[in-house]
């Protein structure tokens, strides 16, 4: 077996108990070794559940010269001081969406990351999952001709219903767009490729969430960025998509992601997940078929970006969830809040190539 890469954990939230489990149990080149948070509690109970042998303060794990690549799991206002702190330790930092909160953190990270000689990374991962694979190797081999045109939609009625500690999704770094915008951008990336130019229109219904969960019920939290989105893309390529994201809608009936191309149409499962039901529709079929998934890793796979970071790390290759591709993605959500504002369509600067597609053959868990 090829030597593990040893990864601090930095957040030890909701979403890290995944990441503790895959990329020590699943993925077979990664290992955790350390884990650090704001509370010192929450990191203790989670080195305790998951068997990690060392809990310290942030700044101790960086300087830990054993630690080669810091997951970055804190909330995203804090995401670029985390990174950026990484960086100058000299060790690879992957990150969970969005990259930054601006276009300047966001570039700061893959400079600091260029300078260190260090990889940059962030999820979502879940387009290296069964599902949105095997989209994107039905649509390379043609199934669907060329795709011309895409529909995204994620709508709900936001997290202050269930979230323990739901602020930060209205804080300014929140919002629907950049909260969930990451998955479904990111798998249009996969599945279309860049985006060349973006326009749309924001608003922000609900001056203020009341929080109905628990251990904040009642709280009334002050809404700092827009909680409907709906954007047009246009892909480099020529295609054509739309976008809503929001969290002022009850109930709808629209689907995940669609690509219609020039044979045929492809129905996308849930990019938030790795799996699920994958549909085509061509020009010489009267009914939709389902597909059998051609890849593995369909059940929940997070950390497979990281596992996919440290084999091309290892192999000198590109790795798939790039901070390139992060900064594509951060840079087209920011860019419909900014089209709403302006009245123009807005040119994305940061640009990024379409990643590779995983081989086929592979079994759960393995990367190459």
């Amino acid at each position: 077996m090829s030597k593990k890469m040893k990864i601090g954990i930095v957040g030890c939230g909701a979403i890290s108990g995944i990441y503790f489990t895959n990329l020590s149990k699943t993925f077979g080149n990664t290992e955790v070794v350390a884990c650090a948070d704001l509370k010192p509690e929450m990191a203790a109970a989670k080195a305790k559940e998951f068997g990690v042998a060392k809990v310290c303060p942030v700044a101790e794990l960086m300087a830990d010269p054993a630690i080669e690549l810091v997951l970055n799991l804190t909330v995203p206002k804090a995401h670029a001081e985390i990174a950026l702190a990484a960086c100058r330790a000299g060790k690879h930092v992957y990150g969970e969406k969005p990259l930054g909160i601006s276009r300047d953190e966001g570039q700061a990270i893959l400079k600091a990351a260029a300078k260190a000689g260090v990889r940059a990374g962030s999820a979502p991962d879940t387009f290296l999952g069964g599902g949105i694979q095997t989209c994107r190797k039905l649509i390379d081999d043609g199934w669907i001709g060329k795709p011309v045109a895409a529909t995204a939609f994620m709508m709900c009625h936001g997290h202050e219903s269930w979230h323990p500690s739901p602020e930060f999704y209205y804080e300014r770094g929140g919002g629907p767009m950049l909260d969930m915008g990451p998955y479904y951008l990111t798998a249009l990336v996969n599945l279309v490729g860049p985006v060349a130019r973006v326009s749309g229109s924001v608003r922000t219904t609900f001056p203020t969430r009341t929080i109905t969960s628990q251990p904040k019920f009642g709280k009334v939290v002050k809404v700092e960025t827009p909680t409907h989105v709906a954007g047009v893309l246009d892909f480099a390529q020529g295609a054509v998509g739309t976008i809503v994201t929001s969290f002022d809608v009850w109930g709808h009936h629209m689907p995940c992601i669609e690509i219609y191309g020039t044979e045929g149409s492809l129905a996308v499962p849930d990019p938030n997940g790795f799996g699920g039901v994958v549909s085509v529709k061509r020009h010489d079929t009267k009914e939709w078929m389902n597909v059998p998934l051609s890849h593995g890793n369909a059940e929940n796979s997070r950390g497979i970006g990281v596992a996919d970071m440290a084999a091309a790390i290892a192999a000198k290759r590109p790795h798939r969830a790039s901070g390139e591709l992060a900064m594509h993605v951060l840079d087209v959500m920011l860019a419909f809040e900014e089209a709403s504002l302006s009245g123009k369509a807005v040119t994305i600067a940061a640009q990024c190539g379409q990643p590779a597609p995983l081989p086929l053959g592979l079994r759960n868990g393995q990367i190459d």
